[in-house]
């Protein structure tokens, strides 16, 4: 199951999406538009370069959420999940658990990332991976114009 992975971003949980966007931006990288997902408790923004990975930034809207509890315990922005796209996430989620990955929740809506469903699993000599559903064809779409348009204007 996991080789059918498809590697998406690397997640980084940070105070501030603004701070730590400028400094990518520096480095020319594309910023989306910041939105929040309140399921999550969170800021979203992803940072895209060509030939580079996708970087997600992450920012806590409540201290409720599980990504404040990341930044206070590690004292700021790091990098915390990778993520993979998996064709079938319901088959991904037992082979996931089939191999000792502890499950943190069952696959929810992400509105980051136009509803696709995401699931996130921890094991310790990995860290924590998050699981995205694959994108619906007007997803893809509207993900490509998107990036044109964040590239042409940045």
């Amino acid at each position: 199951m996991l080789e059918s992975f498809q590697f998406h971003h690397i997640g980084y949980v940070t105070y501030s999406i603004a701070d730590t966007s400028s400094i990518y931006r520096s480095a020319g990288y594309h910023a989306s538009e910041v939105i929040e997902d309140t399921i999550q408790q969170t800021k979203v923004c992803f940072l895209t370069k060509n030939n580079n990975p996708c970087i997600e930034l992450i920012e806590p809207i409540t201290e409720d959420s599980s990504v404040n509890k990341i930044l206070k315990s590690n004292r700021g922005t790091m990098p915390y999940h990778i993520c993979y796209e998996a064709n079938d996430i319901d088959g991904a989620f037992d082979a996931m658990i089939e191999m000792k990955y502890i499950p943190l929740f069952r696959a929810v809506e992400a509105i980051a990332l136009g509803n696709r469903l995401i699931c996130y699993f921890y094991k310790k000599e990995i860290g924590f991976i998050e699981i995205i559903s694959p994108p619906s064809v007007i997803l893809l779409v509207y993900w490509v114009i998107i990036q044109k348009r964040i590239a042409k204007d940045n």
